[in-house]
């Protein structure tokens, strides 16, 4: 069955790339509405944009989507990270300016008000689609699959990174999405950088929003974020919650096995357009009551939430 929010969501904050402040409401939908993203700041031409993979603009820093008439919206996945982990099928996202706020770097601001306001079930079926073979795209520095899902199961996720700075170093990271997983093991982690790469993202016009505040920043050893790490490994945590966010573009949640190796934004982007073109890989079916329970966000209540200092 799909859902959508009971009531109206606000969030107000800074872009992380752009530095703008933006005003974001989510609003509730009807049934085989999907996800839409609406700019209230432009008064001409299309203002809506589809939270959709055909319509992303490939960028390794960010989910960007743009439609028809160029109207655009950036940083989006952590919002869609937040709806697909709470099983939001359906939502009117309405924004005031380019690009989504930031908040505190990860999906926890939007998942407190999602469940906090509650979700209303909607008289719809809910279409899944499953993966039936294997789709891999590669590119110099890493790669990403997508698989059949072992029997019975929703979305399995397996994510492996390696940096050279020693606070974050190698991590690999297994977690089975069902249940409420992503609200009590990924939603609360934050986006990070090296502080290398700050400077040259600031030349570059990127990371005008950033601060120690909204993302994880580390020195080689060292971690320069107040308050230190909220997981060991937060980072690649952050990174499945990129992915989750980055796979809800699909336009329906997907029944499978994702795996990410040094994978970001553009690839797992590359990844969906892949499957897309395979239609021997994939099938769009209605979910059953069993499969129901198994994904992210089915019977996830508020007091999941990770409780942070």
């Amino acid at each position: 069955m799909q859902t959508t929010i009971q009531s109206a969501i606000t969030f107000q904050g800074f872009g992380l790339h752009s530095g703008k402040p933006a005003c974001l409401t989510i609003r509730p939908a009807a049934a085989d509405f999907g996800i839409w993203f609406q700019r209230t700041d432009i008064e001409t031409g299309d203002t809506r944009i589809p939270a959709r993979w055909d319509v992303v603009d490939a960028s390794p820093l960010c989910t960007m989507l743009r439609n028809s008439e160029g109207a655009s919206v950036s940083t989006v996945e952590h919002v869609m990270a937040a709806l697909s982990g709470c099983g939001v099928h359906n939502a009117l996202i309405e924004i005031d300016g380019p690009e989504v706020p930031i908040l505190d770097g990860s999906s926890i601001p939007f998942v407190r008000e999602i469940l906090a306001h509650g979700l209303q079930k909607l008289d719809a079926p809910l279409q899944v689609i499953e993966i039936l073979a294997p789709v891999t795209v590669k590119t110099d520095q890493g790669w990403a699959r997508l698989s059949p899902a072992v029997p019975g199961q929703g979305l399995q996720m397996d994510f492996h990174i390696d940096f050279v700075d020693r606070a974050i170093g190698q991590q690999n990271k297994h977690l089975n999405l069902a249940n409420g997983t992503f609200v009590r093991e990924l939603c609360d982690s934050r986006t990070f950088c090296r502080a290398a790469d700050v400077d040259a993202m600031h030349a570059a016009g990127k990371a005008l929003g950033g601060t120690y505040e909204n993302a994880v920043v580390v020195d080689d050893e060292k971690v320069l974020s107040p308050g230190g790490l909220r997981h060991r490994d937060e980072a690649v945590r952050h990174k499945m919650l990129d992915a989750l966010g980055d796979l809800a573009l699909a336009g329906a949640p997907i029944v499978g096995h994702y795996e990410g190796h040094k994978a970001g934004h553009a690839m797992t982007n590359a990844l969906l357009r892949e499957l897309f073109a395979t239609p021997t890989a994939y099938r769009v079916r209605a979910c059953d009551s069993v499969l129901a329970q198994n994904l992210p966000g089915a019977g996830v209540e508020q007091d999941e939430i990770p409780a942070l200092y």
